[in-house]
């Protein structure tokens, strides 16, 4: 399905009283912030500001320090650079933590964490999601993963969506990305196809067990 398509549906399933936990997923540089972020703001602007939040994966990326001390830093962003029981555990409580349908509180506010990449860090505690929160968008890389903790996932969202979109046109995304803060042009391309690659190419195949597909 088109963007325009996924907005659509997004605010139809927002509208249809439980809450809705939607999965996106897809390739580093796919596209799936910028789209979960067009998601939470065209569902406010339809049935009220908060009726979603985004509540992004990358959250959940160790942190700079954990990543020296592990040996892993080189090549941040790989599955194993982030706490995945952590993040399923925070899907289950989102799921469930929603209103009841007479609008009665179920739970209290989830707090989740999330990335700045300004100084390339997780920052706990920064994304409210309270119960009468109608759709909660979480978007990641590794969503579909058929590895442990991962799989998990798939019994928990209630859809979950896979962008694709040319490869050159998303490892051009990432060379910009990587520049923006603060690789020069060799270190940033070297990056989004020796790292983000080996990433991309894991994640490829996991579109099999997506819902749908939304073309970015």
């Amino acid at each position: 399905m088109s963007v325009d398509e996924a907005v659509d549906r997004a605010i139809r399933l927002a509208g249809e009283g439980r809450r809705t936990v939607l999965g996106i997923a897809g390739a580093p540089g796919a596209g799936k912030s910028t789209l979960a972020r067009r998601i939470v703001s065209a569902v406010g602007a339809a049935l009220g500001t908060g009726a979603a939040v985004q509540v992004p994966m990358d959250g959940f990326h160790l942190s700079n320090a954990a990543l020296d001390a592990l040996g892993r830093h080189d090549r941040k962003g790989a599955i194993d650079t982030f706490d995945g029981d952590g993040y399923v555990a925070l899907v289950r409580r989102l799921v469930g933590t929603s209103a009841t349908d007479d609008g009665a509180a179920a739970g209290p506010v989830v707090w989740a964490p999330d990335f700045d990449r300004r100084v390339d860090e997780p920052v706990a505690g920064s994304i409210a999601v309270p119960s009468a929160t109608r759709l909660v968008v979480s978007e990641g890389n590794y969503l579909l993963d058929d590895g442990e903790p991962w799989a998990s996932l798939a019994d928990l969202f209630t859809e979950t969506w896979f962008c694709t979109v040319d490869d050159a046109v998303r490892v051009d995304r990432l060379v910009g990305r990587h520049m923006r803060h603060g690789r020069d042009h060799e270190a940033a391309s070297s990056w989004a196809v020796e790292v983000d690659g080996v990433n991309a190419a894991r994640v490829a195949p996991t579109v099999i067990r997506a819902s749908r597909t939304v073309r970015t």
